[in-house]
């Protein structure tokens, strides 16, 4: 695919906490913008497969509603290593979807090493950008599947730095984010360092106790599908098929609370 990397992302801003949803339709899209969410994640079969890419109807009619749009682009279930075909519908894949109306594009790939394959991702990055300059590419939870093979943080972060990353998903490479909350610490820490334009999301199993935590860890985002776990207490339980608005309401308004006093810090010098 044609185009070049721009110069990378701009430095992240100081307005505060996001808060991101992952959503399946336009129905997700309006549920989003109706709780005051920064922008959707867009993605299919998102109970089956943990999510994979949608069609293109879904994302025009997501993209319709007034809110940015972040597809998700995973071609298949499973692992992160691809094949060079896969890498080709990939890039086919990112490049339709920014056409189609989208903000920005969800991806990620290893390499033989399990780390984030940088050459990969300057590639799709290439691909997004030659179609909209401002493409947001946010590198996915195989950040997790990274860290869980034995990659350290600080280099994953700046390989997608060097990738030309906007920001990554993590749970902090537990297998959620309260397993994963130490480490989410720790990698805020250490992207400051060795990876400071690309924000950190964090993201996998969020509840509503957590979100406070998470926040306090200093990322810069909390990404969730607000669908309420059903089950046993003590047990992981089985996500709802779908978002609970009530709970995205309450969501929004505990990131929107801290987003408050961070600018009121802000604006007061401390």
């Amino acid at each position: 695919m044609a185009g070049t990397v721009s110069s990378g992302p701009l430095p992240v801003a100081r307005s505060g906490p996001q808060l991101e949803l992952a959503v399946e339709n336009a129905d997700g899209v309006r549920l989003a913008m109706s709780v005051g969410a920064a922008r959707v994640e867009l993605c299919a079969a998102l109970a089956e497969t943990e999510g994979i890419t949608p069609s293109i109807g879904t994302i025009e009619q997501a993209c319709s509603q007034g809110l940015p749009v972040h597809v998700l682009v995973r071609p298949r279930p499973g692992n992160f290593v691809y094949e060079p075909g896969e890498l080709d519908v990939i890039e086919r894949d990112v490049a339709a979807a920014l056409r189609a109306g989208a903000a920005g594009v969800v991806v990620g790939v290893l390499g033989s090493d399990s780390g984030p394959d940088v050459p990969a991702m300057r590639r799709i990055v290439a691909a997004a950008r030659a179609v909209r300059p401002d493409a947001e590419v946010t590198f996915h939870r195989a950040f997790d599947a990274a860290l869980g093979a034995g990659v350290d943080p600080a280099e994953a972060l700046f390989r997608l730095q060097q990738a030309g990353v906007d920001r990554v998903l993590t749970s902090g490479g537990g297998t959620d984010c309260a397993a994963g909350m130490e480490m989410l610490a720790r990698i805020v820490q250490q992207g400051r360092r060795s990876a400071p334009s690309v924000q950190i999301m964090a993201g996998g199993g969020v509840t509503l106790a957590l979100v406070p935590s998470l926040l306090d860890a200093g990322v810069h985002a909390v990404h969730t599908s607000a669908r309420p776990r059903h089950g046993n207490a003590g047990d992981s339980g089985v996500r709802a098929g779908a978002a609970d608005p009530a709970l995205a309401a309450r969501m929004a308004a505990a990131v929107s609370a801290k987003k408050s006093m961070n600018e009121g810090l802000f604006l007061d010098g401390h």
